[in-house]
């Protein structure tokens, strides 16, 4: 205890020396305060572990083609927002200044302007003024037969999305979600806008809409069971063709793994902790997971088998990391779920590109290419081919007036432009920036290390 005080008070002599103590007095409070906090609490620092950001953990295992993948799919969702918001519009068009209040929804912040995304998308979006100057927008003929093709599409892969969203409630606790919460995947499991009024009662045989009290929300339940789909993406694959079903249980089928060639060192450094994971049992998704303890080996298995399957359920196998936090409670999910994402690289891919982050399936992908593109993947790269200028841009003509959304106040003159497909670069310094060991805290692979 003696040589404690020593040490304290030594600690506390060499902080307040005459020029210390001058500075101090100087500067004000706070470095009487930082003194205070280097006293007080220097001998916790020695056990205590400091948590690293999201942006610094992925970007040692940052891989440049499944980026160029989140741009283009980041860039396909902004376009499709505006075309089915204009689809609803009676006359299908809208003034510029009221798609401002859709800025949060298109992921498009200030300083940019919704009017010049508009521009760029020419093929799919016509931009005209009326004669009190206001900018309005409205559908191309090929964006709105494009709207029609890809009504087709979801209505002919409508029981496909209804297995999915049947399997979602499966696999949660209650065998009930929010209605609000599935919603945010809608886009992702390819379901009609309409989801909410129609389509939810569409399948009365498979769930059904519930509202406890008039105070609660509405949420979608199971109606009933269906044992063979109670089997996991990963269990098909290796199930023979004479199996028809199993009942939800133990499971011991590896993850797929998929490295890219700059990570080849993981295994040296940590392919026997890989090997004991991959090689331990873990509960099915769809098995009663309620007496898992949070923060064990079991329950961290079972959450990384629980997003691989949501993953695979998804029309690009990629989702956003925010709408996967909305259900850590239904699904039995960590708290920390993006650290076990980010832990689990050979399965997961997180990018941080933008203000939300999104996690890939990697085993789904081929360089930046889905290996199976499903038919609203195929539309989607067709939207996508009419993104972008090439060659010469529309002609405008300047006004002496200008509109919140406009700004410029440009008025179109020419509606033929060539449009170019997207070509999305990123710079290479941000890509697979390693040091060894690729890992710096050796705990990112300790499976057991979660809550």
């Amino acid at each position: 205890m003696k040589a404690l005080f020593n040490n304290v008070t030594e600690t506390k002599t060499q902080i307040l020396k005459p020029q210390n103590f001058v500075k101090s007095m100087r500067f004000g409070l706070p470095e009487i305060d930082s003194w205070r906090k280097s006293c007080c609490h220097s001998h916790w620092e020695r056990w205590m572990t400091t948590s690293k950001r999201v942006q610094d953990r992925s970007k040692k295992k940052r891989v440049h083609e499944l980026e160029v993948a989140t741009e283009k799919w980041k860039i396909t969702s902004k376009i499709i927002f505006l075309m089915e918001l204009l689809k609803q519009e009676p006359e299908m068009v809208i003034p510029v200044r009221s798609l401002s209040h859709y800025r949060k929804q298109i992921n498009l912040p200030k300083p940019h302007r919704i009017s010049d995304f508009l521009r760029k998308t020419p093929k799919l979006f016509e931009l005209y003024k009326d004669r009190n100057g206001v900018l309005w927008c409205g559908l191309t003929h090929k964006a709105e037969d494009l709207m029609e093709e890809h009504k087709r599409v979801v209505e002919e892969n409508e029981d496909k999305a209804a297995e999915y969203v049947t399997r979602f409630l499966m696999m949660s606790v209650d065998k009930r979600l929010p209605l609000e919460k599935i919603a945010h995947f809608r886009r992702d499991f390819g379901l009609p806008m309409d989801f909410r009024t129609r389509w939810v009662n569409q399948y009365p045989q498979l769930f059904r809409v519930v509202k406890p009290s008039l105070e609660d929300v509405e949420f979608l339940e199971l109606v009933s069971w269906k044992p063979e789909w109670a089997i996991t993406e990963i269990e098909k694959k290796n199930m023979s063709e004479t199996e028809t079903s199993r009942t939800p249980g133990l499971l011991s089928l590896p993850f797929p793994l998929k490295f890219p060639s700059n990570f080849k060192r993981v295994h040296s450094y940590y392919g026997e902790k890989i090997k004991l994971f991959q090689g331990r049992s873990y509960l099915s998704p769809y098995a009663d997971a309620k007496g898992l303890k949070p923060g064990s080996l079991e329950f961290d298995k079972r959450a990384v088998a629980v997003m691989h399957e949501l993953l695979s359920f998804t029309v690009e196998k990629r989702l956003v990391t925010d709408h996967l936090t909305h259900f850590r409670w239904e699904l039995v999910m960590p708290q920390k779920l993006m650290r076990l994402l980010l832990k689990h690289c050979g399965i997961f891919y997180v990018s941080e590109r933008g203000k939300r982050f999104s996690v890939f399936l990697t085993e789904a992908y081929d360089g930046s290419e889905l290996i199976e593109k499903s038919p609203l993947i195929l539309w989607r790269e067709k939207l996508l081919s009419l993104v972008g200028y090439r060659g010469r841009k529309k002609k405008f003509e300047a006004e002496t007036e200008s509109d919140e959304e406009g700004g410029d106040g440009l008025r179109l003159l020419q509606s033929d432009s060539d449009v170019e497909d997207l070509n999305v670069e990123l710079e290479q310094k941000d890509t697979l920036e390693y040091k060894d060991p690729i890992l710096e805290d050796d705990s990112e692979m300790d499976v057991g290390e979660i809550m």
